[in-house]
């Protein structure tokens, strides 16, 4: 049990256990790279017939990737590494070829829904909290979250990415990160069910005793504000969406409001342009490129390890961001973010024009 993931194979089922509790399970280099070794064994072996990702510990499946050892690293080389690899196993969950089962159970932020959101079968419970917060740490959601947020109804995507506001059950149902819900209560005969199925049950036979579990979540509430979201978030600049929402004066835009403020700016402005550059792409794959660049820039010149400082090394929760206001923020600095700066994560076939 001293392994940060613990892979294993019950019945026809093959295991990827996420083993860092006490970190929240998150994300390191070599975890990664234990993943995706573990999904060449189950690529290949016959009697595996799906594969499940879960978390160990009662707080959630994985918080994200290892921010201090990034914080930590010299210049992006590290990084370079990390996030080639990180995004690359990204891209492959989304195309495996056997079912592959995420369970999105507690806390699921950042490279977290990365592992799992781009999964066939995504199963959340009543304790999912579903989040891409890395505004607030100068940094923007990754892990192909501009691919995913842009399919969100209206600008619900839009709202999720720049706010960083977990989304439960309903509301991660509502916005197309998950697929159902099934009772927490419910999760080890799940497991013990998935691992009876036949090797041959494919993807209909896992969705079918999915669905035998699965429960109604009940209403969500980015569906009851959903009016609201797409009149203020429809704008393609971020002092135009903060006009709006004090325009509205209901409590939730006011508190949407305050909520952005105390974002770093300069990843607002870049958010925003991921995520309606996001809704042309062609692929998963070229969103990924396109954010791959785009987090080298934060490490290297824009307000990442600043954030990373203020959350995690000092805790002190008072970033300093620059600029730190949306009107400093240079329009020229943010094209230049999007540019490639690094050998690219894939190629041009995969990803098509970017």
């Amino acid at each position: 049990m001293g392994q940060d993931v613990i892979v294993e194979a019950t019945g026809s089922l093959g295991r990827i256990r996420l083993n860092r509790p006490k970190a929240l399970n998150a994300l390191t280099h070599a975890m990664i790279g234990a993943i995706d070794a573990a999904l060449d064994r189950f690529a290949e072996d016959p009697a595996i017939g799906a594969v499940l990702l879960s978390g160990e510990g009662e707080r959630g499946l994985c918080a994200g990737g290892d921010l201090r050892s990034l914080y930590e690293s010299e210049g992006t080389g590290f990084a370079e590494d990390f996030w080639r690899d990180e995004y690359r196993l990204d891209a492959r969950i989304a195309r495996f070829g056997k079912p592959f089962v995420a369970l999105m159970d507690g806390i699921t932020m950042g490279g977290g829904v990365g592992v799992s959101a781009h999964a066939r079968h995504r199963v959340v419970t009543e304790r999912s909290r579903i989040a891409l917060p890395e505004t607030g740490i100068g940094y923007l959601p990754d892990v192909g979250a501009t691919w995913l947020l842009p399919q969100a109804p209206g600008e619900v995507g839009t709202y999720l990415g720049l706010t960083g506001e977990p989304a439960g059950a309903a509301d991660a149902l509502y916005a197309g990160l998950a697929d159902l819900m099934v009772p927490g209560a419910a999760l080890p005969e799940l497991v013990a069910a998935l691992a009876r199925l036949s090797p041959d049950a494919g993807h209909d036979g896992v969705r079918a005793l999915l669905d035998d579990h699965a429960q109604a979540p009940g209403p969500a509430p980015l569906a009851q504000a959903r009016a609201l979201i797409d009149r203020c978030f429809a704008y393609d600049a971020v002092d135009e969406i903060l006009s709006a929402l004090a325009a509205d004066g209901s409590d939730f835009a006011l508190r949407t409001r305050e909520t952005l403020l105390t974002k770093a700016p300069a990843s607002l402005v870049l958010t925003l342009c991921l995520l309606r550059l996001g809704r042309g792409a062609p692929s998963l794959e070229a969103c990924l490129e396109r954010e791959f660049h785009a987090s080298l820039a934060l490490l290297a010149e824009g307000d990442f390890r600043e954030g990373i400082r203020a959350a995690v090394i000092d805790k002190d929760r008072r970033p300093r961001w620059s600029p730190a206001t949306l009107g400093a923020v240079d329009p020229a600095r943010i094209a230049r973010w999007l540019e490639p700066r690094a050998e690219p994560v894939f190629s041009k076939a995969r990803t098509g024009p970017i």
